[in-house]
């Protein structure tokens, strides 16, 4: 693959640092610069397309925002934080702590702000990056650290272009828009909503909320740190590791362990939920509304105490009638109701099967990633593509999702290609890049594990569901998944000379 290319332009060969380019400033941009400096790699160049870091937390600003996951595990391992305000941290909180991490880790010098990547082009042995203003470089390594939810997806409704009011994706929060005293409209159940929901129904006039499925949800038992307990966290560290660690079992042994065949802890989300729903709406036939008619954990599972009693308020409505199409006075359902609204909300997700797309990426024998996944995306171990040789994706399809924390997932990825680089610096390769075979056989066995999980046998249509019909997961236990990360097979891998 190197015949005729000067040995200085191999890094490994040359004995030089890797350049390495990193996609996305967000959380596994972050724990990218982190982990790779600690380990030797220091000639980092992160694009940024926006003015901030922060990802997913920097783009999201809607009332209510929080995180499923409590915050002495949402959290890098490498800057434990023993002052959070919340059990469950709130979206300014995690930002500003995002940007206290890249600021007192130096990631802030390694970014280049408003900088988007249009394309990547393989021609061995390096990358060329193009960005979109023009700028081309070349990198030796490219890391994707782009996320998965980041392309807000607007739904195709009859008339969306024509509401007269204010109307907006709860990705894309106006803030400049007085909900006080409004008529607002929410499409969507889902855990943005189900936030947005409780956050605002106090104060709007009317709320009403467009469900098309009901979703199975736990109280969030939420809870404020005191100081004297942040003193105490702040002068023994090693409470703060243990918390990190106590957090990260639970989790995985009751919601992760319900997906995959823990039927006992299946059974006891499910009490959980509905005895959430009956304490909380006494209107039994709003409760027959909210009730799910499939099992619990088929789609996430969402942790939040204010839904259903925002829902049970004498300002809310719930629909359930499906929307036949938007007017400029309002939203007009297939029962031919006219919702009038001043708001309209679309808390309608995100495009789950994009990851770094919309830039384009080209592999070997020119071979665009788009094409090859054809809204299907798939990955070796979420992490690398044969015919893309030297280019790494952080939370990549198939990444263990969930109830999960993320950052634990994108720390362990980043120490697996930390792994591969020093393969490369230790046998002078000029490339890694995954068999074919161990590709196939990889995706396969998980294709036919999946069918053995609550994402797949629990009846509900999800995001986690790409064009290819199935759930878009790892099927296995989480902690499989980290150990396959902390032990990398290299049979599995072309290493090139």
């Amino acid at each position: 693959m190197t015949d005729g290319v000067n040995a200085e332009a191999i890094w490994s060969h040359a004995g030089r640092q890797p350049r390495i380019a990193i996609i996305g400033a967000g959380m596994s941009g972050i724990a990218a610069v982190v982990k790779l400096g600690k380990a030797g790699y220091t000639d980092l160049t992160v694009f940024e397309k926006s003015n901030r870091v922060g990802g997913t937390w920097r783009e999201n600003t809607y009332p209510g925002l929080s995180c499923d996951i409590p915050s002495r595990w949402y959290s890098f391992s490498f800057a434990l934080k023993p002052d959070w305000s919340h059990r469950y941290p709130y979206g300014p909180d995690i930002l500003a702590y995002m940007e206290d991490v890249a600021r007192d880790f130096g990631v802030m010098d390694k970014v280049q702000f408003n900088m988007p990547v249009d394309e990547l082009q393989y021609d061995a042995p390096r990358w060329r990056l193009t960005t979109a203003q023009g700028d081309v470089q070349d990198f030796d390594v490219v890391i994707a650290a782009t996320g998965v939810l980041h392309q807000p997806v607007v739904p195709d409704i009859e008339g969306l272009q024509k509401f007269a009011g204010a109307c907006f994706h709860s990705a894309r929060w106006d803030h400049s828009v007085d909900l006080v005293g409004k008529r607002v409209g929410i499409i969507g159940t889902g855990s943005t909503a189900c936030q947005i929901v409780g956050a605002i129904s106090e104060q709007v006039g009317e709320l009403h909320v467009f469900q098309r499925t009901p979703h199975w949800i736990a109280p969030l038992p939420q809870k404020e740190y005191s100081p004297s307990w942040n003193r105490l966290m702040a002068r023994f560290p090693v409470l703060q590791r243990l918390a990190y660690h106590w957090y990260f079992q639970i989790l995985l042994h009751t919601f992760s362990a319900a997906t995959v065949g823990n039927r006992f802890m299946q059974r006891l989300i499910t009490r959980i939920c509905l005895k959430h729903l009956k304490e909380s709406v006494p209107d039994s036939a709003l409760r027959a509304k909210l009730t799910p008619d499939y099992a619990a954990t088929c789609k996430r599972l969402i942790l939040c105490s204010d839904f259903y009693p925002a829902l049970a308020r004498p300002n809310a409505r719930l629909v359930t009638d499906s929307i036949a199409r938007i007017e400029p006075g309002g939203v007009r359902t297939a029962s031919d109701q006219l919702h009038e609204l001043d708001v309209l909300v679309l808390a309608t997700g995100f495009n789950a099967a994009a990851f770094i797309l919309p830039t384009r990426v080209i592999g070997e024998d020119r071979v665009e990633l788009a094409r090859r996944w054809d809204g299907a995306p798939r990955a070796h171990r979420a992490v690398a593509l044969p015919g893309f040789p030297n280019f790494w994706m952080l939370e990549g399809p198939t990444s263990p999702v969930g109830n999960l924390s993320l950052i634990t997932v994108t720390e362990h990825q980043v120490d697996y290609v930390i792994s591969m680089l020093d393969r490369m610096k230790t046998d002078a390769l000029s490339a890694i890049t995954p068999r074919q075979s161990a590709f196939e056989n990889y995706n396969s066995a998980m294709g036919e594990a999946i069918k053995h999980t609550t994402w797949y046998t629990g009846g509900c249509e999800s995001w986690y569901i790409d064009k290819s019909g199935v759930p878009n997961l790892y099927p296995w236990s989480p902690a499989q998944y980290l150990e396959e990360m902390r032990n990398p097979d290299f049979s599995e891998y072309h290493l090139l000379s």
